[in-house]
């Protein structure tokens, strides 16, 4: 259990160092069930989503359907 505390937190770590918020680590680590891996894809789609003018609320919702699957989720906030 400890060792997964520390993975966790260097997981953490290393996402925050890459510029991302810290609230937005926490919730992406949830969502993926700790996947650093995955959250990290999560939060650079996010971010560039953000970046097209995207609403945040929608990009979040349709990056979880689409399975952080870029084009199909770039595809559904066109049709939005």
């Amino acid at each position: 259990c400890l060792l997964q505390f520390l993975s966790y937190l260097s997981a953490c770590d290393r996402l925050l160092k890459q510029g991302y918020e810290e609230g937005q680590v926490e919730e992406a680590m949830e969502m993926f069930q700790y996947s650093e891996k995955k959250a990290a894809e999560f939060l650079r789609l996010l971010a560039q989503f953000n970046d097209m003018g995207f609403q945040q609320n929608e990009i979040k919702e349709v990056l979880l359907l689409c399975e952080n699957q870029r084009e199909k989720a770039l595809e559904e906030l066109m049709m939005k």
